[in-house]
């Protein structure tokens, strides 16, 4: 048997494939995290009118100033659901990445079993061998 695992090259491609998705991933969390904060401080912000409103013009103001937090709003909220996709799309390329590289793990994992248990039934061989012929030795050594 070979005691180097055949596929290693393939198994660090796969593991290297999958940090990468893991990053994205992590990337796209933090900007969905982001933009949910963000998302939230705008609604904090357009909930808390308790300006008075002394006359027509800040009356005028107040509308202008609410009608651009809508809008800010509504372009937050597209962003979110657009970052929540992104994070979806890096949720599932990191567990297709993933499933990519458990298999491998695996076969390494088992070659590595059977490399030491081939190592160890040689070990055992030896002691056996060994054992045997001390044993042949004293044998003849006693019939002398």
């Amino acid at each position: 048997m070979n005691r180097e695992f055949s596929l290693a090259g393939l198994l660090r491609l796969r593991q290297i494939q999958q940090d990468q998705a893991a990053t994205g991933l992590a990337r796209a969390r933090s900007r969905s995290s982001s933009v949910r904060v963000r998302e939230a401080a705008a609604r904090r912000d357009l909930a808390a009118t308790d300006d008075p409103i002394s006359n027509s013009a800040s009356l005028r103001a107040i509308a202008a100033a609410r009608s651009s937090s809508h809008s800010m709003l509504a372009d937050l909220q597209s962003l979110a659901r657009i970052a929540e996709t992104e994070e979806n799309d890096a949720r599932s390329e990191f567990i297709a990445a993933r499933t990519r590289s458990v298999g491998l793990e695996k076969l390494q994992d088992r070659h590595h079993a059977e490399v030491h248990t081939e190592d160890l039934r040689a070990e055992q061989s030896t002691l056996d061998e060994i054992a045997s012929t001390v044993w042949h030795r004293d044998d003849q050594q006693v019939r002398q």
